[in-house]
């Protein structure tokens, strides 16, 4: 473990559709949370879900952890979730994982294991659970970005990191492109990129929405918009 004290953590769930999963999820949470910070919140981003995604975040059980839902009218994207989320946040540190189910909200002691002030902790993931496809155009995707945007990290859109709640205040992206924002904005700031292997697992309920064509352009658009507009990439005080 990093000699660093435990921060405290505001978890950042963003979660579209997700009825079936997002109870269990927020109650592994809850005790990987109790277990490893000393006060800790969870902030459910409900980005205009039409189940019961809401209904069901109310009643989950998480004990002494709260849970804070904050939802979206309609639906603005994963990327507007998570700014939704970061700002909402009240603890040192954000721990951003994604609320399909497909992590293990136990692996929050990886990340912890080499955190420090001063430091990002990314998870990349092994053996990644999902279809071909989408495998296949999001290694097309972050190889165009990478050749616009210079290199990131391995893989940018692991939906589990945790990072000084300052690295996520300020961004402006409503798309997947959020991550590499977040990603490089910390890195041009000083902030130290650690990588750290996370399991994923298939996705047992919902429907995965990365791969539809409208998320695909706009991650285009924002990729570029990134690319062109230098107030985008200001980076923040030195950690």
């Amino acid at each position: 473990m990093s000699s660093t004290p435990l921060p405290s953590i505001s978890a950042v769930l963003p979660a579209y559709n997700e009825e079936a999963a997002i109870a269990q999820v927020l109650e592994l949470t809850a005790s990987s949370l109790r277990g490893n910070a000393p006060s800790a919140e969870i902030i459910v981003v409900d980005d205009g879900s039409r189940d019961a995604t809401a209904a069901r975040v109310l009643r989950a059980h998480t004990e002494d952890v709260p849970v804070r839902l904050v939802s979206h009218a309609t639906n603005r994207g994963y990327g507007a979730a998570l700014r939704t989320g970061f700002e909402a946040a009240a603890c040192d540190a954000v721990w951003l994982m994604d609320s399909d189910g497909q992590f293990d909200p136990a692996d929050l002691r990886r990340l912890l294991a080499v955190y420090a002030r001063d430091r990002v902790v990314a998870g990349y993931r092994i053996l990644r659970s999902d279809p071909a496809f989408r495998r296949a155009s999001n290694a097309a995707f972050f190889a165009v970005a990478r050749t616009v945007l210079g290199g990131i990290s391995r893989d940018p859109n692991c939906g589990f990191k945790l990072f000084p709640r300052a690295v996520g205040v300020g961004l402006h992206a409503d798309g997947a492109i959020i991550s590499t924002e977040l990603l490089l904005r910390a890195r041009r700031s000083g902030f130290r990129i650690v990588e750290v292997p996370i399991p994923h697992y298939p996705r047992r309920t919902g429907r995965a929405t990365g791969a539809d064509a409208r998320v695909v352009a706009r991650a285009f658009r924002e990729m570029w918009a990134l690319r062109l507009d230098p107030q985008r990439m200001r980076g923040l005080d030195p950690p």
